[in-house]
């Protein structure tokens, strides 16, 4: 009888272990894929429509894997630049203040998408691609002033139109 108590034990802390291993939320696709920006370079205007799908302008929440350890990851937002069929194009954004000065990002200041109004930073040198089943749909819209200002960067050092 004393075995089973310790067996539940030895069970309940192999799944937890297992669990915090995974990837990201079950049954929900992750960004995993960048590129280097130049390399999907195309078209990129404001477009934000809130119609379901998400469109370029919009600041979307997925599961971002860490380019370090591509088995770890977090929840994250990403200013959608872009659209290759079922996948959207995004930069990630982060409120670290480190990265403040920081030759690849670029400084956007507060919005909607931080609950906190921290200011954030848009990374401009790898663009994730984001399967659409992936996002929630907690987002946000970004001022078009700013998203110019992006694209303006997007335009002027890496080839985009």
């Amino acid at each position: 009888m004393e075995k089973g108590p310790a067996l539940l034990r030895q069970l309940q802390s192999s799944t937890s272990q297992s669990s915090a291993s995974k990837p990201g939320p079950s049954g929900r696709p992750i960004a995993a894929r960048t590129s280097p920006t130049a390399h999907r370079a195309r078209k990129v205007e404001y477009s934000p429509d809130l119609d379901g799908k998400a469109d370029p302008g919009e600041i979307v929440w997925t599961w971002v894997a860490y380019e370090e350890d591509p088995t770890q990851g977090k929840d994250r937002p990403v200013l959608v630049v872009g659209r290759d069929g079922n996948t959207l194009l995004g930069l990630m954004l982060s409120s670290q203040s480190k990265r403040e000065g920081e030759r690849d990002w670029l400084a956007i200041g507060s919005g909607p998408w931080d609950g906190e109004g921290r200011p954030s930073w848009v990374r401009l040198d790898r663009v994730l691609d984001v399967p659409e089943s992936g996002i929630r749909r907690e987002g946000a819209v970004m001022d078009h002033k700013k998203f110019d200002v992006v694209a303006a960067k997007l335009r002027a050092d890496f080839s985009w139109s």
